[in-house]
């Protein structure tokens, strides 16, 4: 029995003639876990809203063709409706999450199905087993990958049978993400429909019954897996070249951090230097973000210290604007730093110069949606702008958090050689938070791995490699 069925679907956005969707056929079935692939920007998001209701009744658009959830049309279906069939996680985990509690915001959904408060209870405790979660911590204080897992489990926890999620493991360490796809592996076994949309495909192709693959608004079925992910998970070279690494430009001495009574870091030490590209390792919630924050001083250690060797003139005071134009921050969540009406005047704004802000349009790829609004963009879209707009003030440090999240195969490959390519023209100094695979050796001189709230070990490119491939 089909759970999910679009037949001839086609659909332009209110105020555009352009068909994002062009006719599409396209199913899941109850016992199946299906993923839907592509390029950024090919209207892979849009899909997902239609089939969960979002479009129309909160995006405006026109639809035309059928589309059936439950082998039931939706079509002028109310939201509520629809939600009580479908369980959505989107890919934006903080635009979702709006308690202070774990166990709050798992409890949210289940209360606006009117569950009694008995089975509210249960499902929170099974939900965080399942995801690995603690009902008492505090979602502010949850790292990019735990914030994931929680959002998976609001949904599991009100029980719909067809489950969408949108780059579920855009954050995952390797261990998460097989954690998560060996749950809806076994949820499809027990007959619900699973579809994922997801760029990392060597770690959900070898979960999945069925592959589409979305272009120019055209849904076709993959009939050759394996060959699909041979095309897309090769290890992307190296493409910087080699450089002489200066003094030790940033010192972290027994460096801790808490919230209230969780401690994230305790005792981290190591050295950062000029002009090397330094891997930040560990997994989900150890401390990797916390790191960066630290470094660039958006947060304050609660114990240690961090030295830096900048400039003499920034001391240990507090960040400043000064102190930005040398410190560029790349954020996990791209929505946290777009805020200017058009792309072309989000990467102007720190810009060197107008000249270097228009090459970075070109660089980056992003020329033909300079007069777009950075928020309408999709998420991989909004990763690239973000980080131009940061690399357009030419900062002497990089600070790069999951950059390469939301990127297809060939977008990786170009971003990968875009900051190699930077970082070899100005030989800036560059700290990366990676979960990839396919990437983190290509932009790594060394690395350091984090584990429980310490500096595990350290070593060189052959280290990062020897981490992702024991996993």
């Amino acid at each position: 029995m089909k759970a999910i069925q679009l037949k001839n679907v086609s659909f332009s956005y209110e105020g555009f003639s352009e068909q994002v969707l062009k006719n599409v056929n396209f199913y899941v079935s109850y016992g199946e876990v299906a993923l839907l692939s592509g390029l950024s920007g090919e209207g892979k998001s849009t899909l997902l809203s239609i089939v969960s209701g979002i479009i129309p009744n909160i995006i405006s658009g026109t639809v035309s063709g059928e589309v059936l959830i439950d082998e039931q049309s939706i079509i002028g279906m109310k939201m509520a409706q629809v939600c009580r069939k479908v369980g959505v996680v989107l890919q934006n985990a903080d635009s979702q999450i709006i308690h202070k509690l774990v166990e709050d915001e798992i409890a949210f959904g289940c209360e606006n199905f009117a569950f009694p408060p008995e089975k509210i209870s249960l499902q929170i405790e099974r939900v965080c087993k399942l995801m690995k979660l603690d009902k008492g911590w505090q979602t502010r204080s949850l790292s990019g990958g735990q914030k994931q897992r929680l959002i998976t489990a609001s949904t599991l926890a009100m029980g719909q049978k067809i489950l969408i999620l949108d780059e579920p493991l855009a954050n995952l360490d390797i261990e998460g993400a097989t954690h998560l796809m060996n749950t809806l592996r076994a949820l499809a076994k027990a007959g619900y429909a699973i579809l994922v949309v997801e760029h990392r495909l060597d770690m959900v192709l070898p979960f999945v019954d069925s592959v589409w693959n979305i272009r120019a608004g055209e849904v076709k079925k993959i009939e050759n897996k394996q060959e699909y992910l041979y095309s897309q998970v090769a290890t992307i070279e190296d493409n910087s070249r080699k450089h002489s690494q200066g003094k030790v430009l940033f010192d972290v001495r027994g460096v801790a951090f808490a919230v209230k009574k969780r401690e994230i870091l305790k005792d981290v030490t190591f050295a950062v230097n000029k002009g090397e590209r330094l891997l930040l390792l560990g997994e989900n919630g150890c401390g990797k973000t916390t790191m960066l924050r630290l470094i660039a001083r958006l947060n304050k250690p609660t114990g240690g210290e961090i030295e830096q060797s900048l400039n003499k003139k920034f001391g240990k005071s507090k960040a400043s604007k000064k102190w930005f134009k040398s410190v560029g921050v790349v954020y996990q969540n791209p929505n946290y730093q777009l805020f200017m009406p058009t792309v072309e005047q989000e990467i102007a704004f720190n810009a060197v110069s107008k000249e270097y802000a228009d090459e970075m349009l070109r660089l980056f790829g992003l020329a033909h949606l300079r007069t777009r609004h950075p928020q309408s963009l999709s998420e991989g879209q909004k990763r690239r702008v973000s980080i131009a707009a940061v690399a357009a003030g030419n900062p002497e440090v990089l600070l790069l958090d999951e950059p390469t999240v939301g990127q297809d195969y060939k977008g990786l490959c170009d971003l990968v050689k875009i900051l190699n390519e930077l970082h070899d023209r100005s030989g800036n100094t560059m700290i990366t938070v990676t979960h990839d695979m396919r990437c983190a050796e290509a932009l790594c001189d060394r690395a350091v791995l984090i584990g429980d709230g310490r500096v595990v070990k350290e070593g060189g490119k052959e280290f990062a490699r020897e981490y992702f491939f024991k996993k």
